[in-house]
């Protein structure tokens, strides 16, 4: 799977909810976030962690993330009702 890193003209990596979900508890899923960070980084690729819902989670993504995809930030809204964020 990391070799499509190399061969797909990607331009962001999204970090899986399953890593995020116990970064601040887990030194396993801490190690992994940070590899991911670190290899997207030198690739020059940014970085979206998914699932990102407390606050603790958000300290420890911050310098290394450039968008959130999270409860944190907002609920699922309709398409219908979404233009009220376009504003």
């Amino acid at each position: 799977m990391l070799s499509y890193l190399k061969r797909l003209p990607l331009q962001r990596v999204k970090i899986d909810p399953s890593f995020v979900r116990d970064v601040t508890e887990d030194t396993n899923d801490a190690a992994i976030v940070r590899a991911i960070l670190a290899m997207s980084h030198t690739l020059g690729l940014q970085v979206i962690a998914k699932g990102v819902e407390t606050r603790a989670q958000r300290v420890f993504l911050r310098n290394g993330c450039s968008g959130y995809q999270a409860f944190l930030f907002g609920k699922p809204t309709p398409i219908a009702d979404g233009d009220c964020f376009l504003k």
